[in-house]
């Protein structure tokens, strides 16, 4: 009930909140709930999956719903690790762990068929990444500003990186990911490029973040396989 389980015959050494932002993507989502949940069992992790809904027709803004996330899942629980995922993502790899690094944030995702099994540029930091929540805080959160696709992963790394931390990747034998319904024709089309910056970050970060997010929460229900927050 509300995604949430615990290991019946130990006891979970990691508690992991899954957080995943979202708006209409009903195929993408029963795909991974039919595959995270046996995955995350597995490793024998006490773990909640949070889907944080965006409603109305303005562009989609991922980073400030996965501030939304972790406002409202640490309400629940004092997780150790906040594991930031993405609708679309399946893991390949059961020994790609759920947990996070102890000292720095992690990006999980660093080899997604996609790409070729390669990251696509030096600083990625998209898919899907762990940080603990006082890593979190320490980067003020990610930046509520960015509507639309692409940007705020960059974003973040910056941030990680003048908070005085660094990215620490799981290795890409391990970091195995594929991309559901990718087809080669939209690569074709349009080949992957580093989305341009919009905002400069190095003045923005301590002012745009967790100690700014404003939204209205509408609803907080508990589904079979995931806790459900709807915000506007």
């Amino acid at each position: 009930s509300g995604g949430h389980y615990r290991p019946p015959h130990c006891f979970a050494r990691y508690k992991s909140a899954i957080l995943v932002a979202y708006r209409n993507q009903e195929k993408y989502l029963r795909h991974l709930l039919y595959y995270i949940h046996p995955f995350l069992q597995r490793q024998q992790l006490s773990y909640t999956i949070y889907l944080i809904q965006q409603v109305g027709t303005g562009s989609f803004n991922r980073a400030k719903l996965l501030n939304v996330g972790v406002r409202e899942a640490m309400k629940d629980e004092e997780w150790d690790c906040l594991v930031l995922h993405d609708v679309d993502l399946v893991p390949e790899n059961d020994y790609n762990l759920y947990i996070c690094d102890e000292y720095y944030p992690k990006h999980m995702a660093s080899a997604m068929d996609k790409f070729q099994y390669t990251l696509p540029y030096k600083s990625f930091f998209g898919g899907v990444s762990a940080l603990t929540p006082e890593h979190y805080m320490k980067i003020n959160g990610f930046p509520n500003t960015y509507w639309g696709d692409g940007g705020e992963n960059d974003d973040i790394a910056t941030r990680i990186h003048l908070a005085g931390m660094k990215i620490v990747r799981t290795s890409p034998r391990l970091g195995r990911y594929r991309v559901m319904d990718y087809s080669e024709e939209t690569e074709t089309q349009e080949p992957w490029r580093r989305p341009p910056s919009r905002h400069n970050t190095r003045k923005t970060w301590k002012a745009d973040g967790m100690n700014t997010l404003q939204f209205r929460l509408l609803s907080r229900t508990k589904h079979p396989l995931y806790t459900k927050i709807t915000v506007d």
